[in-house]
């Protein structure tokens, strides 16, 4: 990207004047200061963004990575940084790749049918020598032969120009497969093997786009799992966390999608949902399923602790978009946790 590409791009993104820049910036920075954020780009641009209050969502996971951890984990400022920052220059970004792939195809072809012409050219140059045996002009052959050797050289070029493309095209091939299993990586948890909230966030907002067959929202948060880290370790949390997204897939119903939202709360989206009640049962079956995991110590197989989990269910109401049924789940949620946890809120 050029240097002038890159200003528009900025431009497109932060279009405040510089009266207003200073002032989000006198909101940001004391708010990196209070949570002990390292002042780098990336943080900047999240904060600043934060402070713009354009992208609720993007407040809210903020509100909620700060408050769930002592510091700002690196990782999670570069996941966020590309999910909300930079998200629409990677659509770009793909949709240029898949724009050169279409185009070195449209070359296969158009080369193709060259050397297929320049074939059938050169054949035809081929039976009027032969017809020309008693040549009315006798520069006529020279010429005719001249010709065809052109033609002949053209073609060789031409055919040596094809093996090239069919090797750039294998190559491309490959580079397509590799793209496509990155491009899968990339709506998936690397952890639970469930989609990742960039992928869960425009699943909800197509299913919401159609509500004719009803969607219900479903949010979960394993419960003191911050103790449970500092207790055992982060590799037992994460044996916790593959543990719970392997109950979410082995009990999803036919037209549900379960997805880690981040940290350890996950959401099932159901699709094809009657009402509350129903959505609201099913994440009473989650409940009791997750209750009933036992985390061992690999060494002697020893039962560590009992997983628990809290549940807040929101039924989507016509015309809702998908900030106002989140936030509805995610009220819910915490009206469980304040109840005692472990149990279903709706």
């Amino acid at each position: 990207m050029s240097q002038s590409e890159t200003r528009a791009t900025a431009l497109a993104l932060y279009p405040e004047d510089s009266r207003e820049a200073a002032a989000l910036l006198k909101q940001a920075i004391p708010l990196m200061v209070r949570h002990n954020i390292p002042p780098n780009p990336v943080h900047y641009a999240l904060w600043y963004t934060y402070s713009k209050g354009l992208d609720p969502e993007l407040n809210r996971h903020l509100d909620r990575v700060v408050k769930d951890f002592d510091c700002f984990p690196p990782e999670s400022a570069t996941r966020l940084f590309r999910d909300y920052i930079i998200r629409d220059e990677l659509e770009e970004a793909r949709a240029g790749q898949q724009q050169a792939i279409n185009l070195v195809d449209d070359m296969q072809r158009d080369v193709s049918r060259s050397v297929e012409g320049n074939l059938n050219f050169q054949s035809s140059l081929g039976r009027c020598l032969e017809m020309l045996e008693s040549p009315v002009n006798e520069r006529l052959p020279g010429i005719l032969s001249e010709l065809q050797q052109s033609t002949q050289l053209m073609h060789s070029q031409q055919e040596q120009f094809l093996t090239q493309l069919h090797s750039a095209q294998s190559e491309i091939k490959s580079l397509r497969s590799k793209l496509e299993r990155a491009q899968l990586a990339a709506t998936l948890d690397g952890l639970t093997e469930l989609l990742n909230r960039t992928a869960f966030t425009r699943l909800l907002e197509q299913a919401l786009s159609d509500q004719s067959q009803g969607v219900a929202l479903v949010m979960l948060d394993i419960d003191h799992f911050k103790q449970f880290n500092d207790q055992y370790g982060h590799p037992l949390g994460d044996r916790v966390l593959q543990h719970v997204g392997q109950v979410l897939r082995s009990s999803l119903p036919p037209h549900a999608t379960a997805a880690r939202y981040g940290g350890e709360e996950f959401c099932v989206i159901l699709q094809h949902c009657a009402d509350l009640a129903s959505a609201a049962v099913f994440a009473e079956q989650l409940r009791v399923k997750v209750q009933s995991l036992r985390i061992k110590a690999r060494v002697d197989g020893k039962v560590l602790d009992t997983i628990t989990a809290s549940f807040g269910v929101a039924f989507a109401q016509p015309g809702e978009n998908m900030d106002s049924l989140l936030t509805r789940a995610d009220d819910a949620l915490y009206q469980a946790k304040r109840a005692g946890r472990n149990r279903v809120h709706r």
